[in-house]
Formats: C-alpha cells, sequence, structure tokens
C-alpha cells in the first residue's frame, strides 16, 4: 500500500490505540473513508488517529465500539481511551477517583483555585483554556477534561449521599479564573453547595497566616468501612496513601485546620463580599 505507515504499539497507549483501530478496520475490509462515515467523522480524521497524530477523544472511542460491536466489552476503544487519559493524570489520581466515587465522607482543601468537585463547567473550561494556551493540553483534551469532571461530580449524587467538607484557602476565592462573569457563577456555585444538608465549606482566611497547616492540594476519603486515606500533589506528582501512620497526622492536621478556620456562616459572608467587588 502507498504511503503506509508502519505503526508500533509498543510505543505508548495512544500507539497502541492507533494501532488497534487500524487491525479492527482491516479485519473487517473497511478502508478509512467507510469507517469514517459510520462514525461520523472524516477519513483523514482516522488516518490521524491511527498514525498517533491526534489523540482519540471519548466521543470517538464510544462512536468506534457502536460501529465495531464492542460497547461494554472488555475490548471497547472507550477501555482503550481511558488508559490514555490516566496516562496523562499525575500518579495516584486515576485510583483516588475510583476510591473518591464510593466514599462516604470527602474532605478537601486547596489552595489557589476552586477544587473540581466544586467547579462551574465554566471555570472548569477556563482553566483548561489556560493549559491548552501552554501548550500543555490539545483542545479535545480539554473538553475531555471538562467532560470527565461533570461525570466526577455526577458520581456523587447517590441515594445516599457522601459528606463532603471543604476549606478553601481565600485565593481561592479572590483568584479570578475566566474573567468576572465566569467567577461571580463560580462564588454563587459555591454558596449553592454550603446550602446542601450532606456539605460543609468553610474559607481559611489570609489572616491564619502561619496558622494553616497546608500548602497544598490535601484530600481525605473515608471509606464505608470506615478506613481511611489521603491523596497529596506536588506539581509533577500525585501520592494516594492508605497507611495510617502516615494518613492520621494528616487528619489530624485537617481538624486544626477546620479549627482555626472561618466557621461557615462567615465563610459565606466573606465569599459574597468578594462577589460584591466583582463588577
Amino acid at each position: 500500500m502507498v504511503n503506509r505507515k508502519e505503526l508500533n504499539p509498543e510505543a505508548g497507549p495512544q500507539a497502541a490505540f492507533g494501532a488497534r483501530l487500524r487491525s479492527a478496520r482491516e479485519a473487517r475490509d473497511w478502508l478509512q473513508d467507510e469507517l469514517a462515515e459510520l462514525v461520523g467523522y472524516s477519513g483523514r480524521h482516522i488516518s490521524a488517529v491511527e498514525t498517533g497524530r491526534k489523540p482519540p477523544t471519548l466521543r470517538f472511542s464510544r462512536s468506534l465500539d457502536t460501529a465495531l460491536g464492542l460497547t461494554g466489552t472488555a475490548e471497547s476503544f472507550e477501555r482503550a481511551w481511558g488508559e490514555i487519559r490516566n496516562g496523562s493524570l499525575l500518579e495516584g489520581f486515576p485510583e483516588y477517583l475510583a476510591q473518591e466515587a464510593r466514599a462516604a465522607e470527602i474532605r478537601l482543601f486547596d489552595v489557589g483555585a476552586i477544587p473540581g468537585l466544586l467547579q462551574t463547567p465554566e471555570y472548569a473550561t477556563a482553566m483548561e483554556e489556560g493549559n491548552v494556551k501552554r501548550g500543555t493540553l490539545t483542545p479535545e483534551q480539554a473538553a475531555e477534561r471538562v467532560e470527565s469532571l461533570a461525570e466526577r461530580q455526577a458520581a456523587l449524587v447517590r441515594r445516599v449521599p457522601p459528606m463532603v467538607i471543604v476549606v478553601l484557602d481565600e485565593s481561592c476565592i479572590r483568584r479570578v479564573i475566566g474573567g468576572a462573569g465566569v467567577m461571580e457563577r463560580q462564588l454563587a456555585h459555591l454558596i449553592e453547595f454550603a446550602e446542601q444538608p450532606n456539605t460543609v465549606l468553610q474559607l481559611a482566611p489570609y489572616t491564619m497566616g502561619e496558622y494553616r497547616p497546608f500548602n497544598r492540594l490535601v484530600n481525605l476519603l473515608t471509606l464505608p468501612d470506615r478506613s481511611v486515606m489521603s491523596y497529596v500533589e506536588s506539581e509533577t506528582q500525585g501520592h494516594l496513601d492508605r497507611e495510617i501512620t502516615s494518613v492520621l497526622p494528616l487528619v489530624r492536621s485537617y481538624h486544626q485546620l477546620q479549627a482555626e478556620a472561618l466557621s461557615q456562616a462567615p465563610s459565606m459572608a466573606l465569599i459574597n463580599e468578594v462577589r460584591k467587588g466583582t463588577p
């Protein structure tokens, strides 16, 4: 075949996805344009995914599964897409997400930005657009991150929802993301979140100074069996920890953080003050 590029599925999850796609297509004697018509994309798009020049999206993967009869199977392209997505996440975070979806209690702390579970779609989109501009994500990957975040938030809507306790550094509500309009709606969403019967939202004001125990994101999960695990991040690495000897100090520090932070009513008052200062 003229100009046929040899594929190396060992080069990584994206290369393996492309090689599997070509193999599945050719096993059915389909041309790229024929498969493209079935999945609603162009033949050029099929070629770009097969050769690794374009990453697959969740929508594309699900369309492939429908066309190839692989939906819900162990061989589905949606599962392969998940491996690609998880490969781009910090170590430990994919496993953390699986545990978060079944946790009985979730405790969060963050600095500088609203954590994902509390983000509005507009705020999340603005955050990911920043990543696109910096060249760390493609537009398709950014869109999928926003979609995945919505799925993560939806996973917490259950018959018996988890208790969600959040302490935000004051910087989270003062750092403008996406412009004034996006921030106003995000701050309004925080107030709506705090009004839920299974939530607590507190602010750690700047006046806490050196008494704030954490300088980076800290997540603590209590599972249905009452076991506790922690998840912390640096810029380049995430760490999920189940060892009680290292998790317990974080739990104690979180209790101290809550004791020093503003209670919920003053926290809501401060959020409303910041909202009024938003043009």
